[in-house]
């Protein structure tokens, strides 16, 4: 079993009944509910409120991959929580990464970049692209979908050239964007994926949930033996 934690910062879902009405339980319960459909996971979550984030040494050493989900409290994230997240990942851990998300502190500190970008909330179309349809994310996808309403997010996105491109948006404002990358840290693999606007049912729709749930397959733990570092014994006699 991959074991999933959903990270969700529950701000906008208690503040506002616009977000509320769409998300009654938090975002992070559609998102968890859509891979409590997929046999081979076992899924929890954990939000801001929580002591330490919800993210303690516990919950975040008994996680194979962490999903994140942040927008209006970035800043609210310890700077202590941020760094255990961050040697998790570089340690093994997957992250999966969605929307607004990509301003997390986690997220720019793998990036190493501003993380900035165009963006735009007008209720517009946005048009998918499978671009990399061998790739283990665009299982079961069709060649493209389209979602209707999202929030448009808008090239330059100012982060590292991704290992792997596997997902293009348009919107119908006429922008793209690179809305579903891979790279990877240490021996952990980080997938971003772009959809998911806080006012929009985005997390219930089918294709949605199948990308995250093959983002989640894909970023899970390897399995493989840790590098070892360090000085160094030869391993045939020298001399």
């Amino acid at each position: 079993m991959i074991r999933v934690t959903v990270w969700n910062e529950f701000k906008h879902e208690r503040l506002h009944e616009e977000v509320r009405s769409v998300y009654p339980d938090g975002l992070h319960r559609a998102i968890a509910a859509g891979l409590e459909q997929e046999q081979d996971m076992s899924v929890r979550t954990a939000t801001l409120p929580e002591p330490e984030c919800g993210l303690t040494r516990e919950v975040l050493n008994g996680t194979d991959v962490l999903i994140w989900w942040g927008h209006m409290a970035h800043e609210e994230v310890s700077d202590e929580v941020v760094e255990r997240v961050y040697a998790r990942v570089l340690d093994g851990m997957g992250l999966v990464v969605l929307h607004s998300g990509h301003f997390s502190k986690i997220f720019k500190k793998l990036m190493g970049t501003t993380c900035d970008l165009k963006w735009r909330e007008a209720n517009e179309k946005e048009r998918i692209w499978v671009v990399d349809p061998a790739h283990p994310i665009a299982a079961g996808l069709p060649e493209y979908f389209e979602l209707k309403p999202e929030e448009m997010y808008g090239e330059h996105f100012d982060v590292p050239a991704p290992d792997e491109l596997v997902l293009v948006s348009w919107f119908e404002g006429g922008e793209v964007f690179r809305s579903g990358c891979t790279w990877k840290r240490g021996q952990g693999k980080i997938f971003y994926f772009r959809p998911g606007h806080e006012t929009y049912p985005t997390y219930y729709h089918p294709l949605v949930r199948r990308v995250i749930a093959n983002g989640v397959r894909w970023a899970a733990p390897s399995g493989a033996a840790k590098p070892v570092r360090g000085n160094h014994q030869p391993l045939e006699q020298l001399g």
